[in-house]
């Protein structure tokens, strides 16, 4: 039973035949029943709203709540029966608020009512006692910003670690302990800063993930937070999503190489003594496993080291205030008010949701394909089912005729059926820019009439070696080399068998196109890539910038150039199809005075 907020055995009575029974008998009686259910209802549903109880602002002074139920955290169920307002100055606490937010809450409540004449009580004087005890409720205010007594349930659901910390800042990194094979994963990086005056914070670290893979499709995460300016208390956080292997991994770990962690506080750089390791486990259980097993070993103890809520919070009001009067500005019931999730409304819960759509795929990556199952809504990890990269031939000592070969390249598409074409890569200068732009050939360079193309001509092959998972690239030289190397691009694609073959056969026509595809933009400057759809409905978009520090483009589309001058790409996919892509590009300019006077007066 429960006394005092704290959990005790659980007694009842215990009958046999001549037993004498007295008021206290039935207490115990009552008390059982009454303890176990709510602690039942404490363990099954939590605390929070289960109907009704909306909050409503009548007028500058008064409130009205709606008719419901709720459960506390002691597991009392807390019915109004029906629609009550109240002027804010009539409700308790209200004269002792400081701020102008303010949480309205409900709170169990009993009285003994229906007084009748009682033979025994004669003896200490009272003739009356209470024949009943009433359930009821009442509301009180508190400042929404006072701490509300209950402390977090300590679990073993997160890995944490902290990365860095002196007098000024905190870095810590956490992440779930265990993550489900082929599932994504959230990392979370959090900067607190622990000094009243804190000089500016930047940090640069590259974090390996040997278990995971990035959404770049490589085994590590490079994390920025530059020029955080925070005061004491304040913390920033940045989320990564990680996916792990296909394949359990107990023993795993995110590690950091003490030169691989760049942190700046004000001018000062900061070094790491040590090298970070954190560790986190790859399991072949589902997250609804993992998460039902984390909640599951949460022991009794601590959650009563956590405590428990004896209110249910219905709103946030927010006041305006003066010394002798005040005005009700505002009532947010979301992010505020708890609903408790029951089985009676499980049918209304499925016939509302069907009125959303299913939530958006996350983007996929250059080399890894994403796939989402029927019941699944989480990214399952998969073979890359493409990759690109440059690979370089040595011309030393070769003439017209010759044929020269790479050495065996590593694809990273594994084995199987792939097809890997190549072409010549060079600089060349874009006229409508005058920038040097990376440009590509594949097949007969001859075509395109360039006489003066930097580059070898020659015809080439590619020899795919199926079982190992790599190729080799040949050249037959058509002309004597003009450069000491020939740098090849390299496209491959995994062609997949059977059942999905029809994946690639479903692309088949399918193209997208940027409808401005080179735009021409001022440092810091914003623009929207619409893209045109040939043989296809319109789908989501995924938008990703090809290198680094190349500026900022959003979920929609909007890209903002960076600070500095240069020609910058986006890649553009379909959320659902990434082999079905195309490119943009962004070439950023800085104004000339005369363009900065000209932008600030339109």
């Amino acid at each position: 039973m429960v006394e005092n907020n704290q959990l005790l055995p659980f007694e009842r009575n215990r009958y046999y035949v001549g037993k004498l029974l007295t008021s206290a008998d039935f207490q115990v009686e009552q008390e059982y029943g009454i303890q176990k259910r709510r602690f039942l209802n404490e363990m099954m549903f939590g605390d929070g709203v289960v109907c009704g109880l909306g909050v409503y602002s009548l007028d500058d002074q008064s409130v009205m709540v709606d008719s419901g139920v709720a459960i506390d955290g002691l597991g009392r169920e807390i019915a109004v029966e029906s629609a009550v307002v109240r002027k804010l100055s009539a409700i308790p606490g209200f004269e002792e608020l400081e701020s102008g937010r303010v949480l309205l809450c409900l709170q169990y409540q009993e009285e003994n009512v229906h007084p009748v004449y009682a033979v025994r009580s004669q003896e200490s004087g009272d003739n009356y006692e209470c024949n009943h005890t009433r359930e009821g409720w009442s509301f009180f205010l508190r400042d929404a910003e006072a701490p509300g007594g209950v402390m977090e349930l300590e679990s073993d659901f997160l890995a944490t670690a902290v990365l860095f910390e002196n007098s000024d800042y905190m870095v810590t990194l956490s992440m779930p302990a265990s993550a489900s094979c082929g599932r994504q994963a959230r990392l979370d990086i959090q900067v607190e800063c622990l000094a009243e005056e804190a000089a500016s914070f930047s940090l640069d670290m590259l974090l390996q993930t040997p278990a995971f893979l990035s959404d770049s499709g490589e085994h590590e995460v490079h994390i920025t937070m530059e020029d955080l300016r925070l005061t004491a208390g304040e913390r920033v956080s940045k989320s990564y999503w990680l996916t792990a292997q296909a394949t359990p991994a107990p023993d795993s770990v995110l590690i950091a190489g003490s030169n691989m962690v760049s942190v700046l506080v004000g001018e000062q750089r900061e070094n790491l003594a040590e090298n970070f390791l954190m560790r986190v486990a790859v399991e072949d259980l589902t997250p609804d496993e993992l998460v039902a097993r984390a909640i599951g070993r949460i022991s009794l103890e601590s959650r009563e080291i956590a405590g428990r809520s004896d209110c249910v919070p219905l709103a946030e009001i927010r006041l305006q205030r003066t010394k002798s009067a005040y005005l009700i500005e505002k009532v947010i019931e979301d992010g505020v008010k708890h609903y408790v999730q029951t089985n009676a409304a499980a049918a209304l819960r499925t016939e509302y949701g069907g009125y959303y759509a299913q939530p958006a795929q996350r983007p996929a990556a250059v080399a890894v394909e994403r796939e989402t199952g029927p019941a699944d809504n989480g990214a399952r990890y998969s073979e890359p089912m493409y990759a690109t990269g440059i690979c370089e031939i040595p011309l030393s000592g070769a003439k017209r005729g010759d044929v020269v070969r790479s050495d065996e390249i590593l694809h990273g598409l594994g084995r199987g059926n792939v097809l890997v074409e190549v072409g010549f890569e060079y600089l060349a200068e874009d006229p409508r820019t005058n920038e040097q732009a990376r440009n590509t050939i594949y097949g007969d360079a001859t075509l395109f009439n360039e006489p003066e193309l930097p580059i070898t001509r020659a015809s080439t092959g590619v020899k795919v070696l199926s079982e190992r998972g790599s190729f080799i690239a040949a050249a037959r030289l058509e002309q004597d080399p003009g450069q000491a190397v020939m740098v090849l691009r390299w496209v491959a694609i995994k062609l997949p068998a059977g059942e999905e073959s029809s994946k690639l056969q479903r692309l088949a026509g399918k193209s997208i196109a940027a409808e401005q595809p080179t735009v021409v933009l001022a440092t810091r400057e914003s623009h929207f890539f619409n893209v045109r759809f040939k043989n296809m409905e319109p789908c989501t978009l995924s938008y990703e910038l090809t290198e680094p520090d190349s500026g900022e483009i959003t979920a929609d589309g909007i890209y903002t150039a960076p600070g500095k001058e240069g020609v910058y790409e986006i890649r553009i996919s379909c959320a659902d199809m990434p082999l079905v892509s195309t490119y943009a590009y962004a070439v950023v300019k800085k104004r000339t005075a005369e363009q900065e006077e000209a932008a600030a007066n339109k």
